[in-house]
């Protein structure tokens, strides 16, 4: 056979076996046998007996045997046949099927034994395998075909599943203590004579609670973590650094942080710690204290389970028996974290962990419209709400008919803080962000303007509403014609500086008025029809639409093409930033003539003046949200528009023009609610709205806050209740029923 024929054979026979079967070979129907004293075999023969599996006992149990190749380690062969027994209680290997055959090898299986199923990631060289797990060994089992893998793996997790749970020493104390807990004596003598529930110094070689062998659940999440079980034992040598360490906050946060992405080690690193902080030879030592000190930050990060609690607090109300001990204030103020803890979405940052050390609260400013911030003290458990009531007593904002909020904001981006996030949280995530971008903070602003008529002209609440309208302006959001921009930007130069001045420093522009105005008339400008070029006259055809030739001179003229473009695209640039300075200058010209007619204004007039321009505008108080594209069940179709979220109505706008498209009282909305990750949908009456948009979260916060301050004005009179709410999947949507008004900014995961 010539050797591409051979080549040819070889790589289709590859090919085959892939797939799962051998050409010209029929898989076996049984993939395994078995075998009790009512079965006979598949091929209706005698069935055998033990002596032929060389079990030696005296009754037969249910058994599956089969011939398996299994992987050996320190050995230039890699994969040996063996006779594998697989019985109710354990998986052997024996030299063969015949009577006195040696037994090479068992695995016990218990309820902590794991199986790692066939896939096709694990599937090489036309083998499929199953890995199984025991507490001393693993063994990895190979076959040639995939159905016999499939029904090994599953016959021998159906036996571990009727394994009764595994107990290990720490628990079954645990269960003791529990139920002898009103008895001190009892109590006492278990700790004195089970060291494994005292402080020790030694290593600790297996986990205090039970994990499956070999889980490797976590192994491939991209941060190298091993089993679980490895990394219980590898955390307990982290605690025992924390005496030695020079720095023990890398180790805290490193504990804390393996506990977040390893959930079930959470109750082990409470055990682990309970240990060490019980019968310690010092306990008020700095080095003992350390301990006390991580058991502090775990209780205001993450909750254990109702055992591992149970035990705790018995141990924390023991330890309080030594009052005025610095082990006595930390067991105080666990118990009462516990009663206030959340689990938490970030482990705790560098600064807050030195606060928990030291049982103290960090310091947070909170900025708010204009130059003004307020600093507050909060704790781990400190959440947006409370903030916002804080800072509303703060600056006397208790009886004000419109509703605040706190933003993340940055001088490109702002988002408002759902109401129940924990503000530890929330700073600890923008100063991870703020390493890679400009500078974070947290900002206290109105959120929903249900009275902008009501407010007073002395309250702050009124620097807050000029504030929040002069962002509106410059971000090109509050639709006005240019000479109203203009006025806008002097009467915001006189409200902050007064009169004008040669000497007063003026801000940028892009402060005082809309960017991308400038940046559309120069575009309009530099885009207005132009002279042909000289090679287009009559009879003649330009260069670039003449055949370029072939040969050597194409890379030449290739690259003497690429140089003329690059050095066009220069002059253009060179162009347009030209004519953005004199734009710039003439609009800054304009401004300053407007500010010097304003002379004897004082800031509250100049203010009035600001926000009655701005009243002209009918979405005046709405927020804004691009919408990528809308359509409507009448077939209307747009593109970029904004969707205005308001007091009493939704409505559709076109990016710069002051008329709605469209506008949607709240009493004709039926229901809203998210379809997908992007896509929005309101029905309102007969007709549904579906949205494109990337702020889904913030429109259904909004929404809910100007539909719960509806339930709270109308009370649940009719209007109110023909509302329905929604929140859906990508499969439809499902309506929902009112219910009471929700804490402020939650999304609703229950009806509302």
């Amino acid at each position: 056979m010539p050797v591409q024929g051979v080549c040819w054979f070889l790589c289709c026979r590859q090919g085959f076996s892939l797939l799962g079967r051998d050409y010209g070979e029929k898989e076996e129907e049984e993939s395994f046998e078995l075998r009790n004293k009512e079965d006979l075999t598949p091929n209706g023969r005698k069935k055998p007996t033990n002596e032929e599996y060389g079990m030696g006992v005296d009754e037969e149990p249910d058994l599956i045997v089969k011939w398996l190749l299994r992987e050996v380690g320190g050995s230039w062969i890699k994969h040996r046949r063996y006779w594998f027994v697989l019985s109710q209680d354990s998986l052997d290997y024996y030299t063969g099927p015949e009577k006195g055959a040696r037994r090479l090898g068992t695995l016990v299986l218990t309820s902590l034994c794991s199986v790692i199923w066939p896939d096709k990631q694990t599937y090489k060289e036309a083998y499929w395998s199953i890995t199984v797990y025991g507490r001393k060994h693993c063994y990895r089992l190979y076959t040639k075909h995939f159905n016999e893998a499939v029904h090994w793996a599953c016959a021998i997790q159906k036996i571990i599943d009727t394994k009764s749970p595994v107990e290990t020493p720490t628990q079954l104390l645990i269960r003791d203590i529990e139920e002898n807990k009103f008895n001190p004596e009892v109590v006492e003598h278990i700790y004195q004579h089970n060291t494994i529930l005292k402080y020790t110094q030694g290593p600790l070689y297996a986990p205090l609670l039970p994990f499956p062998y070999g889980n490797l659940e976590h192994t491939h999440n991209g941060k190298g973590y091993g089993s679980v079980r490895e990394e219980a034992v590898k955390l307990f040598n982290c605690l025992q650094q924390l005496e030695s360490a020079r720095e023990p906050v890398p180790i805290i946060q490193g504990v804390l942080q393996t506990c977040l992405d390893l959930r079930p080690l959470r109750d082990e690193v409470y055990c682990q710690l309970v240990k060490q902080t019980s019968h310690t030879p010092s306990p008020n030592t700095a080095a003992h204290l350390r301990y006390w000190q991580l058991l502090t930050c775990m209780s205001c990060t993450f909750l254990p389970g109702s055992t591992v609690l149970k035990y705790l607090r018995f141990h924390l109300k023991i330890q309080s028996q030594s009052p005025e001990s610095e082990m006595d204030n930390y067991a105080s103020f666990i118990s009462e974290a516990l009663e206030k803890t959340k689990c938490r979405e970030c482990v705790p940052s560098w600064e807050e962990i030195q606060m928990l050390m030291n049982r103290q609260e960090m310091l947070c400013t909170v900025h708010y419209p204009g130059p003004g911030s307020c600093q507050l003290y909060i704790s781990s458990h400190t959440t947006a709400n409370e903030v916002v009531r804080r800072m509303q007593e703060k600056l006397g904002l208790q009886d004000s008919k419109n509703t605040f909020a706190l933003y993340e904001q940055n001088a490109l981006w702002e988002q408002p803080v759902a109401g129940n996030s924990l503000i530890a949280d929330v700073l600890t995530f923008t100063t991870k962000e703020s390493e890679s971008q400009s500078q974070w903070k947290l900002c206290f602003k109105l959120y929903c303007l249900l009275d902008a008529d009501g407010i007073s002209v002395d309250s702050i609440e009124y620097l807050f509403l000029f504030e929040q309208c002069h962002e509106m302006v410059v971000r090109g959001q509050l639709p006005a014609c240019e000479e109203d921009l203009l006025a806008l930007a002097a009467l915001r130069l006189q409200t902050l500086m007064g009169d004008f001045s040669t000497h007063a420093p003026f801000p940028p522009l892009d402060e005082l008025f809309p960017g991308h105005m400038l940046e559309t008339r120069v575009l309009m400008s530099l885009s207005a029809p132009q002279a042909a070029p000289p090679c287009q006259v009559a009879g003649q055809d330009c260069p670039a639409t003449q055949r370029f030739p072939t040969g050597l001179l194409a890379g030449t003229l290739w690259s003497h093409s690429a140089t003329v473009a690059h050095k066009q695209k220069m002059e253009n640039d060179k162009r347009l930033r030209s004519r953005l300075k004199e734009e710039a200058a003439a609009v800054t010209t304009a401004i300053l003539e407007r500010w010097k007619g304003l002379a004897g204004h004082s800031s509250r007039d100049s203010m009035a003046a600001y926000l009655t321009i701005a009243r002209q505008w009918s979405g005046f108080g709405c927020t804004l949200y691009e919408v990528d594209f809308y359509i409507s069940s009448k077939g209307n179709f747009s593109q970029k528009l904004w969707l205005g979220v308001a007091a009493t109505s939704v409505s559709i706008y076109k990016q710069g023009e002051s008329e709605a498209l469209e506008s949607f009282p709240y009493g004709q909305i039926c229901s809203y609610g998210v379809s997908d990750s992007n896509t929005f949908k309101i029905t309102a009456g007969d007709r549904d709205l579906i949205f494109e948009t990337s702020k889904l979260t913030e429109i259904m916060q909004l929404m809910n806050a100007y539909f719960n301050a509806i339930h709270r004005q109308r009370g649940k009179g009719e209007d109110a209740d023909t509302i329905t709410f929604t929140e859906s999947t990508d499969v439809g949507f499902r309506h929902l029923a009112p219910t009471p008004t929700p804490t402020l900014l939650e999304l609703p995961s229950h009806p509302v």
